[in-house]
């Protein structure tokens, strides 16, 4: 089967009332991604945007199972970039009315790609966010994991589906119970990952880390304790906990 199909490009110009993707024999069809009309001219952010659903729309394929994949996808071009000849006009396509954005930063996320989500688990997202950093900066990499295969299925799955994250930052411990024996584990799924637990502090321009210590009236770690993932994994772990994991494959809305 041929995952992806075909990327269309467009100007920006008219406006709708909301997404216009519809499923079809397993592949999405009518995304829109749209670059926000006040961002300078920069080619690489129409190439990577296509380099990204390119292999994000394998990796969907393969972690649903054959299920879905990404078969036509529209970016809207600002008026104001110079045109080309693959471009086309729009029909009723929009900025505000995009299911994922490219645009400056909120003060709030910084370059973190996120999913604006007004309802509960199983409605479906707003719109997916890119900055034009996260799109051009390789160095964040290491941060986020790769573009397609990890953090655009990521954010899709809650774009589209309505899932949340599989970890949780208002109560990252929960104490486990096992034949009698209790101990205390970080919120991931799968609970086989990984990782060290442990507290950094900063003075100035210098850190320093320690084990997290028990908590003998919470029987928990520490405040300010982090549990923080080997690299390297040989556990399997959901897209919904941490992309950025090499061992992640499977998208665990299904």
């Amino acid at each position: 089967m041929r995952v992806f199909k075909s990327l269309v490009l467009l100007f920006l110009l008219l406006v709708v009332r909301g997404s216009m993707v519809q499923l079809k024999n397993g592949g999405y069809e009518g995304i829109v991604i749209a670059i926000n009309p006040e961002l300078p001219e920069d080619d690489n952010i129409v190439r990577n945007i296509q380099d990204m659903v390119k292999e994000a729309s394998t990796y969907l394929f393969n972690a649903t199972k054959q299920r879905y994949f990404f078969k036509t996808v529209k970016i809207i071009i600002p008026l104001h970039w110079l045109p080309k000849p693959e471009y086309l006009s729009v029909k009723t396509e929009s900025y505000d009315k995009a299911d994922v954005i490219v645009a400056n930063p909120f003060l709030k996320y910084g370059d973190d790609p996120y999913t604006l989500q007004y309802g509960g688990c199983g409605e479906k997202g707003r719109y997916i966010h890119f900055t034009p950093n996260f799109l051009l900066n390789d160095n964040l990499y290491n941060i986020y994991g790769s573009r397609g295969t990890k953090v655009f299925v990521h954010e899709w799955a809650h774009l589209r589906w309505g899932v949340f994250d599989e970890y949780n930052n208002d109560a990252p411990f929960y104490v486990s119970v096992d034949s009698g024996k209790a101990s205390v584990e970080a919120t991931r799924c799968s609970a086989s990952v990984t990782g060290k637990y442990i507290v950094q502090s900063c003075t100035g321009n210098s850190c320093t880390t320690r084990e997290c210590k028990y908590d003998e009236q919470t029987k928990l770690y520490e405040a300010g304790c982090k549990f923080v993932p080997d690299k390297i994994q040989n556990a399997p772990a959901s897209i919904m906990y941490m992309q950025s994991l090499p061992s992640v494959s499977t998208v665990t809305a299904f």
